[in-house]
């Protein structure tokens, strides 16, 4: 059984009531749910979260929310790891129990449907413990600059300071937008970020990062660009 977990609490700080506030015509956890659906992948799809608002929201677009997140995984320290180990603790005492569980971040409207099939393929054709999304730097890492506490520039790498861009090794980051995992992965709390893990690799223009209100700005431009809108 493959189940989607999309955990949602209620307590953001920067943009407030964002897993549920309105962007591009629904809720912004519709969108994360929508795409769960649509991909076919998923016998279950779970909310976790703390917060009554979100889990009536959450119901009304098709997901379920059978359990309350506890005050100790819904603060601001609370990681992704403990928090689906939690939600794969309680799925396990159900029958069937899951062997693959995929968590989808609620606020991830570029999910697509595609892509998590893609995950799970990738996941179930390997040996690994987790399959998530990433995405290409747009800029070389190796020549990442820092400012000093003068308010100077200093190169992180000085050794590259000359070497051509093309010649140096193209990297990859978290996309934030969804992991494929074994259950017993998540169940032992292995790191995603690891050996045992494999990508997804998602073109940049299908990623960003929502943490601030400029971030969604610049999320629902992008959105409303790409004709996402249903």
């Amino acid at each position: 059984m493959n189940v989607a977990v999309i955990p949602a609490r209620g307590g953001s700080k920067r943009i407030p009531r964002k897993n549920i506030r309105e962007f591009c015509g629904k809720p912004m956890i519709a969108w994360s749910i929508g795409a769960a659906r649509q991909s076919g992948c998923f016998d279950r799809i779970i909310v976790s979260t703390d917060d009554q608002e979100i889990a009536a929201v959450a119901e009304r677009f098709g997901a379920q929310v059978p359990f309350v997140r506890p005050a100790e995984l819904s603060d601001d320290h609370a990681g992704t790891i403990p928090v689906m180990r939690h939600a794969v603790e309680w799925l396990v005492k159900q029958t069937p129990a899951p062997e693959n569980v995929c968590c989808i971040y609620a606020t991830a409207p570029f999910t697509s449907p595609d892509d998590i099939r893609a995950g799970l393929e990738i996941l179930q054709g390997n040996r690994a413990d987790y399959a998530f999304s990433v995405t290409t730097f747009p800029y070389p890492v190796q020549r990442a600059l820092r400012l000093t506490q003068e308010g100077r520039i200093h190169m992180f790498f000085n050794e590259h300071y000359e070497t051509r861009s093309q010649d140096l090794e193209e990297a990859y980051h978290d996309a934030g937008q969804f992991y494929w995992g074994r259950a017993e992965a998540w169940l032992a709390e292995r790191i995603i970020f690891g050996p045992d893990s494999l990508p997804v690799i998602l073109p940049r223009h299908r990623v960003q990062d929502i943490d601030t209100m400029e971030d969604w700005r610049r999320a629902e431009l992008m959105f409303t660009s790409l004709g996402n809108i249903k």
